[in-house]
């Protein structure tokens, strides 16, 4: 293997974090486009401490659980970025059409990586280019709700685009996804995601739970892909309804995820919070407006740190029309 794909893989599989350095099993960090794992598109799951399936609702469900999408009642648009680690970026447009009482969901998600020092198997410094890492997700879902929305089904299907260097791999995979609110405060949820060829995509499953009230949500998920060790989240939304601000719902998120520590941040602010040592807690915010000029409107926002490879960062922007 050329001495410039080791540098890229060996970074990008430190950027990603998710994969433990032991081995599991004999299929441990065996597939490709681990990206797929990366929380992008979702500032509120990535807050949640990646505890959403059993929430997931509006174009944001189409990245974590397409059974979510069957809510929607009319049509949504959301375009979120995320600034990852090691400049890894990633841009994602989502688009939901009703049709009926079934739901239509595109999404659009390109992600790159730049500012590599690429070297020859003596060490020298070679020209880089532009963007040795560049992934793109297409895909399409669709969703519908039964018995009053009770049980929400939903499917995905996607193409995977993974390029290094200049190496270039492409892949079709799928997700199937359901959400059972067994009553008004108490809902379950499960996702199968990146179905296909367990060589080209990290193939995992979701289950997960929630209690709802008005004025606060606790969720739990559980993951576990097959080339790495399960895992699990926690996440607390604290809601301030629209109707008490007068002006827009305003939500606070915080969450736990099991994910390895990596290192020991140097920024002042989280060594002043004690968030230095650790790549588990996350936070964030949401704000929905039902009549901003007439339309629909959020903004959501989320913040994970992670020790000494930096902060992760996510913001989205959404509109009802």
């Amino acid at each position: 293997m050329n001495i410039k794909i080791k540098l890229l893989a060996a970074c990008l599989i430190a950027g990603l974090v998710h994969a433990p350095a032991y081995a599991i099993d004999d299929w441990a960090g065996t597939s490709g486009s681990q990206f797929l794992k990366i929380d992008a598109g979702s500032p509120r799951a990535q807050a949640l401490g990646n505890a959403y399936v059993s929430v997931a609702d509006g174009p944001e469900a189409l990245f974590w659980n397409p059974a979510g999408a069957a809510s929607a009642t009319s049509r949504e648009l959301q375009f979120s970025y995320l600034a990852y680690l090691q400049g890894y970026k990633a841009r994602t447009l989502a688009y939901l059409q009703p049709l009926g009482k079934t739901i239509l969901g595109v999404t659009l998600n390109y992600m790159d990586m730049g500012g590599f020092d690429y070297r020859d198997e003596w060490g020298n410094l070679q020209w880089s280019g532009a963007n040795p890492v560049q992934n793109f997700v297409g895909s399409v879902s669709l969703a519908r709700g039964f018995f009053d929305q009770k049980l929400q089904i939903g499917g995905t299907a996607k193409y995977v685009n993974e390029k290094l260097d200049t190496n270039r791999y492409t892949s079709v995979g799928f997700d199937v996804g359901a959400k059972l609110r067994l009553v008004n405060w108490l809902g379950l949820g499960g996702a199968l995601v990146n179905i296909g060829d367990r060589e080209d995509m990290p193939q995992g499953l979701r289950l997960g739970a929630d209690i709802n009230t008005r004025y606060f949500t606790i969720s739990g998920e559980w993951m576990d892909y097959e080339d790495d060790d399960s895992r699990y989240g926690i996440g607390l939304e604290v809601h301030i309804p629209e109707d008490l601000l007068s002006v827009a719902r305003f939500d606070l998120r915080v969450g736990y995820y099991t994910r390895d520590n990596t290192g020991i941040s140097e920024s002042s602010t989280l060594q002043s919070l004690g968030l230095d040592e650790t790549s588990k807690v996350s936070f964030g915010f949401g704000i929905y407006s039902s009549e901003l000029f007439g339309y629909g409107a959020s903004i959501d926002y989320a913040v994970t740190p992670f020790g000494a490879l930096g902060t992760s960062q996510q913001i989205a922007v959404g509109i009802q029309f």
